[in-house]
């Protein structure tokens, strides 16, 4: 087996001397690419974010933002990343570099004042660029900027009225891109100024090009230093085989959890386990019974790859954590920490989905709504693994995923709701409710569906349903939000449904 080594920049690094939970942030500041930052050590700042190739959606590789604060580098074996160093043009012995036409506008347009946050916003906003739909709506001749440009005076004008909304340029970028980047000093508008200000990349452009051409493949890796290891298998039969021998394993896919656990908590584990490359918790398959999600498909390849087929999904994914984050997160990595303000599993409870687990035995099915038994406990027994999530079809028509958090995005909900309704002819027909943050696990509103069902979709049928509603669960107390408040929120959150779908239902 190859010693494990990533390419970087252009050049190809061996991972040693780093330890098994060596981040990837600390591995490239360790040789010498500052522009890396560590800011918060948990992926809510963005300062850490770097390039990967993946494999894309719409052409054989796309490149990915990722928190490299997160990641541990003996993940990337194999893998090619791109730091903001690296995004710059070599223009010959004794000449500076030519800047990216991201950096470019990030300089010009004031983007930058204290810089500590600039390489990882610079990152992201390359990822966005090189976003192939995106590029589609780009302008190439920076004339046709949708910004203004830059004053004599130096001062940045205000973008113009052409833009089409303030999250949305129309040169195909989206903001939501930077929602897992944070700055102290610009005010955000010269970054989102320089976003809306790039035009599609050149013909000639590198990275442009390099999306044409098949990501690395995925290798299999076996690190060892000391007495810690990290592994990754070829197939779901050995890795399954690695669980049973090392019951002790930590298994990771987008490490966007266990990353946390490693730089806060200072958590080590002696074998640690990887899947987020393995084929078959990789694949997508829409049925017209069901659709089957991948565990290792990330929270990004999902939304992109289903395009909206499934509504409820469709309201989840903006509302996860940030774009960032979503790029490593997996359904199965959410499900698999059994946390009780997760925010898929209330959407999934109201999908009526359910868990395909696999062990070395074979494969079992188990509803979702039956899968958690207590505080970060379920039914997954030692040695099993989350192989995907199955969503039965028809899909209910009336859908809303409700999170109730301090911020809009990028923050942990205090109360999360999913509905799932179907109406017929006025009447509720069936009624599906998923809720986290309200209990030591996440529930369904048994209750409050029995309540609505078979009942007329009016105000007197919501009113009543809305105050059961308010009593589901055990909520508590905690630094996010008083019991008595998530109490509310779940009544209102049904009168906000009811409001928001009225007349769409009655017409």
């Amino acid at each position: 087996m190859v010693a494990p080594e990533l390419t970087v920049n252009g050049k190809v690094l061996p991972i040693a001397p780093a330890t098994p939970h060596t981040t990837a942030l600390d591995f490239l500041r360790e040789r010498g690419l500052t522009g890396t930052k560590e800011g918060c050590a948990e992926g809510e700042c963005g300062a850490c974010s770097v390039l990967v190739a993946r494999p894309g959606v719409n052409r054989p590789t796309d490149w990915v933002a990722v928190n490299a604060c997160l990641v541990p580098v003996a993940a990337l074996d194999g893998q090619e990343v791109v730091t903001s160093e690296g995004l710059a043009t070599d223009a010959g012995p004794g000449r500076a570099p030519v800047l990216h036409p991201v950096q470019e506008e990030m300089a010009v347009r004031g983007g930058s004042q204290c810089g500590y946050c600039t390489p990882g916003f610079i990152c992201s906003m390359a990822a966005e660029y090189y976003r192939p739909d995106r590029c589609a709506h780009a302008a190439t001749d920076p004339a046709e900027s949708p910004v203004d440009p830059v004053g004599s005076a130096g001062s940045v004008a205000s973008a113009g009225p052409a833009r089409a909304d303030a999250e949305q340029g129309p040169n195909g970028f989206d903001l939501h891109a930077l929602s897992g980047n944070l700055c102290r000093c610009t005010g955000y508008r010269p970054i989102r100024d320089a976003a809306f200000a790039v035009g599609a990349p050149a013909d000639a452009d590198p990275f442009a090009r390099r999306r044409e051409q098949a990501p690395p493949a995925p290798v299999a890796t076996a690190y060892v230093q000391g007495d810690s290891v990290f592994l990754r298998k070829d197939t779901l039969t050995e890795t399954l085989r690695v669980l049973r021998e090392r019951p002790d394993a930590v298994v990771v896919a987008g490490s966007t959890d266990w990353g946390v656990e490693v730089n806060i908590r200072a958590r080590r584990a002696s074998c640690v386990v990887a899947v987020d490359r393995l084929p078959e918790l990789r694949e997508l398959r829409v049925a017209p019974d069901a659709i089957e999600i991948g565990a290792a498909l990330t929270l990004t390849e999902i939304e992109r790859r289903l395009d909206g087929d499934v509504p409820l999904l469709a309201e989840l994914f903006p509302q996860f954590a940030s774009r960032l984050i979503r790029n490593g997160a997996t359904l199965g990595g959410n499900l698999g920490t059994g946390s009780p303000i997760g925010d898929s599993p209330p959407v999934l409870l109201a999908l009526e989905a359910s868990v395909v687990l696999a062990g070395e035995d074979g494969e079992r099915s188990v509803p979702l709504a039956e899968y958690f038994t207590g505080y970060r406990q379920s039914v997954r027994l030692p040695g099993e693994l989350i192989r995907a999530v199955r969503v039965p079809r028809p899909l209910s028509p009336v859908v809303a995923f409700h999170k109730i958090a301090k911020r809009r995005f990028d923050d942990i909900s205090s109360v999360a709701v999913a509905f799932a309704l179907d109406i017929e002819d006025g009447v509720v027909r069936k009624a599906r409710i998923g809720l986290g943050g309200v209990a030591a696990t996440p529930i369904r509103a048994l209750e409050t569906e029995a309540a609505l069902v078979g009942r007329p979709w009016s105000a007197r049928t919501v009113e009543a349903a809305a105050q059961v509603l308010r009593s589901a669960g055990t909520p508590m107390g905690d630094h996010r939000a008083s019991a008595e408040y998530r109490s509310a929120m779940l009544g209102q959150s049904l009168l906000k449904l009811y409001a928001q779908n009225t007349e769409a239902v009655s017409s």
